[in-house]
């Protein structure tokens, strides 16, 4: 009989695990601000300046992840991120004093980098080679469905316990899941399962002698090299794009739909990250196809932004301009890994994916404030051009090498 292939269980507690560090330490934010400003009376400045002190601390870490794998090991270091987002969580809700909210924010911004992208794709990589763009979608699809979750979640348990008790239930329902999880799929790799990559029956065929291949480079050698630099500044605009637009959506779309439509058209948003991110993950070419595919992901959320643009109060033009952002939304997360796969060697791979998302993380912490300062001083269609201009540079800089 033949044994099981464990890459899929991997897989399936990564999705979980997204699940969790996506409603937590990315949508979990905005949920934040909002109950605190509302609740407690704090100022929403000083709550968003705490949220991206959150995601500069998780840019400041991420890039570290690749040394902490190998000193831990996968599974301690997943459970110290679970440990570090619960502890957060709980000094977001239980906190006083304004200023309390830095050292929460410090410690969920601790969790989302040991448990968010470079994390999910340090998981799934040694289990797959050529089926790695469809196993990372179905991963990264816990991230989207963290979104159409834990959102709903965050709003029943604030409404019926109070916020300081929605963070506790969420805090313990985290650990609960994640700790055992970190422990039956992250504890052993193919090799101690006696597996290999995608499930084969033998390892592949050794490649004919050819030079010894390089050691793995530094980040400051990464940083000198102009294909990682030339990629992440394409995936750094575009992410900068999107994060400003999607933190400012619903209040763009209140007018037209109100407060609930605008929550299901958001909801929309999400469902078609979903789809986008797995068709793209099972049709996904290999080589600097992927480099078009990214591309294309900028063109159709251009499409998307430009819907919005022009829809003015239109319902259907509204939702459809949600749908096609949507569309780009997951393959922004998973696309940028997918590209270092087939064009940096494997040594380089995990240190240019966790390099390449802090340098993201950093540039799209300022994305909600600096849309926000643009809808106040000029217009909110200021906003959606600018969104557009960043989208069209982002789709044109990821095709150059």
């Amino acid at each position: 009989m033949a044994q099981r292939f464990d890459g899929w269980r991997v897989v399936a507690g990564a999705f979980v695990l997204a699940v969790f560090a996506w409603g937590i330490g990315f949508y979990g934010p905005g949920i934040y601000i909002a109950t605190l400003a509302e609740g407690r009376g704090w100022s929403v400045g000083l709550l968003s300046v705490a949220v991206t002190w959150h995601f500069l601390v998780a840019a400041a870490m991420v890039a570290q992840l690749p040394e902490l794998h190998r000193r831990w090991g996968l599974a301690a270091v997943t459970r110290a991120g679970a440990v570090a987002s619960a502890a957060g969580l709980l000094g977001w809700g239980f906190g006083n004093l304004p200023w309390l909210v830095f050292g929460a924010a410090t410690l969920t911004g601790m969790g989302w980098a040991l448990t968010s992208g470079a994390a999910i794709n340090a998981m799934i990589s040694p289990w797959f080679d050529r089926r790695r763009p469809a196993a990372l979608a179905m991963a990264y699809n816990g991230a989207s469905v963290g979104g159409i979750l834990m959102t709903p979640l965050w709003a029943w348990l604030i409404a019926g316990w109070g916020f300081g008790a929605a963070t506790a239930i969420i805090a313990a329902a985290l650990l609960g899941a994640a700790w055992p999880l970190a422990g039956l799929v992250l504890g052993r790799g193919p090799a101690e399962s006696g597996q290999y990559a995608d499930g084969d029956a033998a390892p592949p065929p050794a490649p004919p002698p050819a030079r010894p291949a390089a050691p793995a480079r530094s980040r400051g050698e990464l940083a000198r090299d102009r294909v990682f630099r030339g990629l992440s500044l394409a995936f750094a605009i575009g992410l900068f794009a999107q994060m400003g637009l999607v933190t400012h959506l619903v209040s763009l779309l209140v007018p037209a739909l109100g407060v609930r439509g605008a929550g299901l058209a958001m909801a929309l948003v999400t469902v078609f990250a979903v789809i986008g991110r797995t068709v793209t993950g099972w049709v996904l070419p290999g080589g600097q196809r992927r480099r078009w595919a990214a591309s294309a992901t900028f063109a159709v959320q251009m499409a998307g932004s430009l819907v919005l643009l022009v829809a003015d109060a239109s319902v259907p033009l509204l939702l459809l301009g949600c749908a096609l952002f949507g569309l780009g939304v997951g393959n922004l997360l998973s696309l940028p890994p997918l590209i270092a796969q087939a064009e940096f060697p494997a040594a380089d791979v995990g240190r240019v994916v966790a390099l390449m998302q802090a340098i993201n993380q950093a540039f799209y912490a300022f994305a909600p404030a600096g849309f926000g300062l643009l809808r106040e001083v000029v217009s909110a269609e200021a906003a959606l051009w600018v969104t557009l201009a960043l989208q069209g540079m982002a789709a044109v800089l990821v095709l150059r090498r």
